[in-house]
């Protein structure tokens, strides 16, 4: 089994390109998986760089409306023309927006008619395979990231702040789960308790962004002492897990992160490639 990040705001390697976004690649045995799909076709660049076939995908994962993370989706239905297209029912039913560094819309639009047969909504929870489920996030028991304050939404009644009931997380797995995080708009802590509380099961990897921001100009996020509460209660709660973070995770945030978790946290970046168990 094997995992290639396609899009990452990060590159170590010149031979791929970079975007603010987000896109995985992950291969089991039996099943091809997409994670996101970036802000562009940059992950399908990627992608043959990194000898990925993307038309034989099985099933992608979107794993919340905003544009870096469903913005090749487009892209990639025209190349692929078999995968199931996992998201939440309410990506498409509202318009998505960010204050940071100016007000602009961060949603898509896009017209799905033509691919109706190919789209899977999750409303609540869905079991696609034994191995394979998707849950909405119910588990509030740890505050959400700061970055969070900067994102509305709109359903023709005017703009709120957004509680992203578009967003998702998936775990893979049997017994030792790989559990998707897309940007963590919930929480890492709050996503995985879900995750916990549903299967009752093991988290063995955790993969993708924390929303954990660094502050800037008069914006302020998470500081050093929450990011490391943070960091403490992963390490407390999952003494077992190895957890794999970029995209939104700022530099600052990955520093500390690293320095409490240690040998249990790696930070990812576009053309990362990876086997596991």
């Amino acid at each position: 089994m094997k995992l290639v990040v396609l899009s990452d705001n990060r590159t170590n390697n010149t031979d791929f390109e970079s975007e603010h976004g987000l896109s995985v690649y992950v291969e089991m045995n039996s099943y091809r998986c997409l994670f996101d799909t970036g802000a562009s076709g940059l992950f399908i660049r990627n992608a043959v760089k990194a000898g990925v076939d993307l038309s034989l995908v099985d099933y992608v994962f979107i794993s919340h409306g905003h544009s870096d993370h469903i913005g090749g989706l487009d892209h990639f239905l025209k190349i692929n023309t078999k995968a199931k297209v996992i998201l939440s029912k309410n990506v498409f039913s509202q318009q998505l927006f960010s204050n940071r560094n100016g007000f602009r819309e961060i949603g898509i639009s896009m017209d799905i008619a033509k691919y109706h047969d190919r789209f899977n909504f999750v409303e609540d929870e869905l079991a696609l395979e034994d191995e394979l489920h998707v849950y909405t996030v119910k588990s509030h028991h740890f505050s959400l990231p700061k970055g969070n304050q900067t994102l509305f939404k709109g359903r023709g009644t005017g703009i709120e702040p957004d509680d992203f009931n578009h967003e998702i997380v998936v775990a893979l797995g049997k017994d030792d789960l790989f559990v998707f995080t897309g940007c963590a708009h919930h929480g890492v802590l709050n996503m995985l308790a879900t995750v916990t509380e549903k299967t009752g099961k093991n988290i063995r990897y955790v993969f993708g962004g924390f929303h954990l921001l660094d502050s800037s100009g008069l914006q302020y996020y998470e500081d050093e002492d929450e990011i490391r509460e943070i960091a403490q209660a992963l390490q407390q709660q999952y003494p077992d897990t190895e957890f794999f973070t970029g995209h939104c995770s700022g530099d600052h945030a990955c520093r500390i992160l690293k320095k409490e978790l240690k040998s249990q946290m790696e930070v990812f970046a576009a053309g990362y490639e990876w086997k596991f168990e």
